[in-house]
């Protein structure tokens, strides 16, 4: 199930810092460092396992969000006669990371990097996560550097992968370049990633591919105290993402045809998940044809519609089952991720996530002619359970930081009504989940028949931030 992006700023209340001080304690989550993993980090800091290779006449750049500075990629596209070259540096974090040392221990343990208002959980130590490892601009860096050669449809023709010394040019951010994409003065680059972006969307829709639309959450913190909203992706996101979910497909492709590596899968829809759903469409007055496929539906909602929120909201249960699929010697049969309608991996973050890094050399071996390295292979049948983990914790300490947050918003507003539309109800509990429409808290309403997707007057009974909770009933 996908999970919901929460952008947290900093908070100074102490009942926040205590609440999520406890829900690190309860998950064992850890904000530091042990001190054999730091003195890891600071010794490959000084000797990293540079490449030969020297890739920095490239002008990559990089595209994150602001304040992001764990930048695992770096993109560089140049139109080809025949389509498009498109260059993908991925953070190399194997020249820094020793393999059964304190930093590749800690990391086994950790999973991925679980980001909180008031300290990130990191992978890996600041001075490689956000510092040497990182693709910070105008600093020289060792990379595995994807060459993708895309025709004109935005079909990958041809991939190649190998170690090289990187640098990128800018530290761009998402609301800078699609504000230059919308006044005309983008540079030529960013124009062509609009263009394969469009491409390859294109792809996915014919495949049966599907990205949800889902806002985002979003807390901010004014001199009037805690401020929720809701923001809507930006076009340039979906197109960057494309560029990502290319690379994985690419490095699928590698590890399947050489029988070795670990997959990215989620089974297909199931058909009573999405019988389910057409009721709760046609409940909610959201046309969805019969000939039509559930893909296809989506990609005709609109976010901003209360109705068809709620559909969004409700369609989230069809894509549940997302796991890793490890193999070594035999292409597995089931292998396809169906949110992907492709088979697809996880390879362009290692920074933030643990099977990446292996991900990344098993492609580099198999592109190269070479051999899988022994510590890489020999990880593969662990890495989806510690996979499977560290996400399954990720959801947890996710949920538990945004409801914080709700409850610290609204613990002075226990007893008031607040309009509200109802986006998913239980059918086995006169309960459901309400969305204010401000502020921007999504929490369990109990009441007898809840109208989903009608808009409904709420009263907050509990909003608890010690304990991480929120619950509204229905105003009669």
């Amino acid at each position: 199930m996908p999970l919901r992006r929460v952008r947290l700023s900093p908070p100074d209340a102490p009942e926040i810092h205590a609440a999520l001080d406890e829900l690190r304690r309860e998950l064992d989550i850890s904000v530091g460092f042990p001190h054999e993993m730091l003195a890891d980090a600071d010794e490959s800091v000084r000797s990293p396992r540079l490449p030969d290779a020297d890739e920095t006449a490239i002008p990559f750049v990089t595209l994150d969000p602001r304040r992001s500075m764990d930048l695992d990629q770096a993109l560089h596209i140049e139109r080809r006669a025949n389509g498009y070259r498109v260059r993908y540096a991925i953070a190399d974090v194997a020249a820094f990371v020793t393999p059964g040392g304190a930093m590749d221990q800690e990391a086994q343990r950790r999973g991925q990097t679980l980001y909180a208002p008031d300290g990130n959980a990191r992978l890996y130590p600041p001075q490689l996560s956000e510092g040497v490892g990182s693709l910070l601009p105008n600093e020289t860096h060792p990379a595995l550097v994807w060459t993708m050669e895309v025709d004109e449809t935005g079909e990958g023709v041809e991939v190649h992968v190998r170690r090289a010394l990187v640098r990128s040019r800018a530290k761009l951010d998402y609301p800078s370049v699609q504000r230059s994409l919308d006044d005309g003065s983008a540079d030529e680059l960013v124009q062509l990633l609009r263009e394969v972006g469009t491409l390859r969307q294109e792809r996915e829709a014919r495949r049966g591919g599907v990205t949800l639309p889902i806002p985002e959450q979003v807390v901010e913190k004014g001199a009037d105290g805690y401020r929720l909203e809701y923001r809507a992706p930006l076009p340039v996101e979906g197109w960057n993402a494309q560029i990502s979910l290319m690379t994985g497909m690419a490095a699928a492709e590698l590890m399947l045809g050489a029988r070795v590596g670990v997959l990215r899968t989620l089974p297909a829809a199931d058909e009573k998940a999405l019988a389910r759903l057409r009721r709760t469409a046609k409940a909610l007055g959201v046309t969805w044809g019969d000939a039509v496929s559930y893909a296809d539906f989506i990609r005709t909602l609109d976010a901003n519609i209360s109705e068809q929120a709620a559909v969004l909201t409700e369609s989230t249960v069809v894509l549940r089952g997302a796991g890793y699929l490890a193999f070594d010697g035999e292409a597995p049969a089931r292998a396809v991720h169906a949110g992907v309608a492709s088979t697809y991996a996880h390879t362009t973050a290692p920074l933030r996530r643990l099977v990446d890094r292996y991900v990344g050399e098993v492609c580099l071996a198999v592109s190269v002619g070479a051999d899988v390295p022994d510590w890489a292979r020999s990880a593969l049948p662990a890495l989806p359970a510690t996979m499977e983990e560290s996400s399954r914790r990720a959801q947890q300490y996710e949920g538990g930081i945004v409801s914080t947050v709700e409850a610290a918003v609204l613990e002075h507003s226990v007893g008031q009504t607040f309009e509200a539309v109802v986006v998913d109800v239980d059918e086995h509990d006169n309960a459901g989940t309400v969305q204010l429409r401000e502020p921007a808290v999504t929490a369990r309403c109990e009441g007898e028949d809840l109208p989903l997707g009608e808009p409904v007057e709420v009263r907050l009974e509990v909003a608890d931030v010690s304990k991480r909770l929120v619950r509204f009933e229905l105003a009669r």
